[in-house]
């Protein structure tokens, strides 16, 4: 059982503490025991140093847009993995901020029995900047474990700026890494012997998450300091849930998905997204199960040619081509640009071209020209951008041909290129579940040009900016019934 190297960082040049009671697993990205890397290399440690294994989940308060939506997302996750953990008698400490601030102090307090402490790289968000304060504040060796995608994200020197570019160096590398797959199942491999034990003044200032609160109860929500105008989602968060999402995927969508995963009315996407971005499920887990459909190994890439077509480089149907194409190509190239560029998510990272194409034209006249209130409302004079805003809203998600459009009406309507960044921003991370993510971003920059080419004819607002419109969507695909479903339906709520 062995981590490729490609995926340990070691954080800090501290030496590992003799006798020590346990080794520390901080899980803040890979939030699930299965196929996960930074777990695996924690097991293999606890084992080389005979020491129990002590993982460590916390969830603070004061994270950007925390809400009802995104606390009860996470919370479904650690209900799973207090069972899982409990099935392995592996001590777990679920630990959920009852008040801003609370959780200070408590990973440098079981950093001071630990060994070494293990955590999560995860680009993006305030993750890396959080992970490099407490290496330079602990006294024992950090190590930050990749889990993100099936390539390391070190697998690649820079971050690229198109996908056909990613592809490229996708499929000369993409076999040595599949023939690298994690333990599906880590914990099977911790040699046991007791439990590591958590000192009374530690559980007594961080307690561990009640039943109510890892039951989603809105009771317990409501107690918290979050934005309880944002409410729980219709699907539940967590290990158990990604799985049976990804089975009922594979077994009545994905035959559909390379002709009709545009089309608004038929339900032909994977709705994987939230869990990969939560951690909740991994990508290897979903490339193994697409790979076992057809049969299909690692060794069918052995000498196969490189071409950079989207199509017939794996060797599988042409929808399992094509889903992998989003899941590996687009997923990890947002992933690569956000680890290899910190201003992933500011209006200067977009390319030369395009920066240059909106600023021509950031002083054309927007008519009409929406307010944030507005669009967050979904109060405009088009019925198919209110009804994306609306299922965005409810659901935490948009159907995905539409969020393109949707982005795309928000750069039109606003007073600005920079102004339209900070609205797609600030929607989309407050209200999907998917927000805040790497790949997420590549959809927001899609947007404005990122991964894209120059387009003709030049139009106001756009310059050389792909343009979409509503109209010409509705050419395109059936809208009438996905109007009508997001403009009245009122979904259930989870939770």
């Amino acid at each position: 059982m062995t981590v490729t190297a490609a995926r340990i960082t070691r954080c800090n040049e501290a030496s590992e503490r003799a006798g020590a009671d346990y080794v520390l697993y901080w899980m803040i990205g890979a939030r699930r025991t299965r196929y996960n890397p930074a777990l695996e290399h924690a097991v293999a440690l606890a084992n080389r140093l005979a020491r129990p294994l002590l993982v460590v989940e916390p969830l603070r308060l004061d994270y950007p847009w925390a809400s009802d939506r995104l606390h009860a997302f996470v919370l479904a996750g650690m209900a799973d993995n207090a069972a899982a953990f409990a099935r392995h008698k592996v001590t777990y400490l679920p630990y959920v901020e009852p008040a801003r601030g609370a959780g200070k102090g408590l990973l440098r307090e079981l950093a001071r029995r630990a060994a070494v402490v293990v955590t999560d790289e995860q680009p993006g968000f305030f993750l890396p900047r959080m992970v490099a304060r407490a290496a330079a504040q602990l006294e024992v060796p950090l190590f930050a474990v990749d889990g993100c995608g099936v390539l390391p994200m070190r697998a690649a020197s820079r971050a690229y700026p198109s996908a056909a570019l990613f592809r490229r160096h996708l499929q000369k590398t993409v076999g040595e890494h599949l023939a690298q797959v994690p333990e599906a199942e880590p914990l099977r491999l911790l040699r046991q012997g007791a439990a590591a034990a958590l000192a009374g003044p530690v559980l007594r200032r961080w307690p561990a998450a009640g039943p109510r609160l890892l039951a989603v109860e809105p009771a317990a929500l409501r107690a918290l300091a979050l934005d309880h105008s944002v409410p729980c989602a219709p699907v539940r968060g967590g290990s158990t849930a990604a799985s049976a999402a990804l089975d009922t995927f594979l077994r009545e969508r994905l035959l559909h998905y390379g002709d009709a995963r545009n089309q608004p009315e038929r339900e032909v996407a994977s709705g994987l997204s939230p869990y990969l971005h939560f951690g909740h499920l991994a990508a290897h887990e979903i490339v193994q199960a697409v790979m076992a459909r057809s049969r299909w190994d690692a060794s069918r890439l052995v000498g196969a040619k490189v071409t950079g077509s989207r199509e017939g480089f794996w060797g599988l149907p042409p929808e399992s081509e094509s889903f992998l194409d989003e899941l590996i190509t687009w997923r990890e190239l947002g992933h690569g640009f956000a680890f290899h560029r910190p201003d992933y998510d500011q209006y200067e990272s977009l390319p030369d071209w395009a920066r240059r194409s909106l600023d021509e034209h950031a002083a054309d006249r927007r008519a009409p020209c929406y307010t944030l209130a507005q669009l967050e409302a979904a109060a405009t004079a088009d019925p198919l951008w209110n009804a994306a805003q609306q299922q965005l809203r409810r659901e935490g998600r948009i159907h995905n041909y539409l969020r393109m459009l949707w982005g795309k009406k928000i750069l039109e309507w606003t007073e600005s290129p920079r102004q339209a960044l900070a609205v797609l921003i600030e929607l989309n991370n407050k209200y999907a579940l998917d927000g805040r993510d790497p790949n997420s971003y590549s959809g927001i920059f899609w947007t404005l040009g990122r991964f894209d080419r120059p387009w003709a004819p030049i139009r106001p607002i756009f310059g050389c900016i792909r343009y979409m419109s509503s109209a010409n969507t509705a050419r395109k695909v059936s809208v009438k019934g996905y109007i009508a479903q997001h403009t009245k339906a009122q979904l259930p709520i989870f939770g």
